[in-house]
């Protein structure tokens, strides 16, 4: 199924580690216009230089808000997700109020993501629920609140937590959303093997920092 170049244009090719340096976002970039990825995924403060790098180039500039606990406050991460728009990014993966949710202020979280997605209209949203502390019914809950918010996507997992992307929470969500929304997987992707059966199982993008590993062990 997902020939070389096929693969590579699912993947938004992430390096989002605390201690990364100008050099290291300037290698992502390169990396991604090498080996054609959809995106590179980055913190809001190397947005703009990303953007920079790949100017002229297909590449996407994807920034995370609230990352990665998605505890901010609303006013904060509308103020993040407009600042990253303002310096570039076409994408934004959103990590919502995971513990507001936990809690089942679900209004909270519904009317949070509501209002960040309505001010920033021009770019695609991806959700991050950070699956591995939800059970399966607090997962089915999560779809149709990121469905109700408006978002493009709903993204697994910032990679963060105890457990990434899971082959039967993809499962679940494409035939809960039945088209009407996409699927990020994310955490834990290292392998071609595992992104193909992430794919397979539904998956629409795949976020990894193991971008290269996965396109070279087709």
């Amino acid at each position: 199924m997902a020939s070389f170049l096929d693969i590579s244009k699912y993947i938004d090719h992430s390096n989002l580690k605390p201690y990364a340096t100008f050099e290291d976002i300037e290698i992502l970039c390169k990396e991604a216009v090498h080996y054609r990825f959809y995106s590179v995924c980055v913190n809001p403060f190397y947005v703009k230089y990303a953007k920079t790098i790949l100017n002229g180039s297909d590449v996407k500039v994807c920034s995370v808000v609230g990352f990665p606990l998605g505890a901010n406050t609303p006013k904060t991460k509308l103020v993040e997700a407009s600042t990253a728009i303002n310096d570039g990014a076409d994408e934004l993966d959103i990590v919502w109020n995971i513990g507001a949710f936990k809690s089942g202020d679900y209004s909270f979280v519904e009317h949070e993501l509501k209002t960040i997605i309505s001010y920033t209209k021009d770019v695609i949203h991806k959700v991050i629920v950070e699956t591995a502390y939800l059970n399966e019914e607090e997962k089915r809950i999560a779809v149709e609140i990121v469905m109700n918010a408006g978002a493009e996507f709903i993204k697994t997992s910032t990679g963060f937590a105890p457990e990434g992307a899971k082959i039967e929470d993809i499962k679940l969500w494409k035939k809960i959303a039945d088209g009407k929304i996409k699927i990020k997987a994310a955490g834990g992707i290292r392998d071609y093997e595992t992104a193909v059966e992430m794919i397979k199982a539904g998956a629409d993008r795949i976020g990894s920092s193991h971008s290269i590993q996965i396109v070279k062990g087709r």
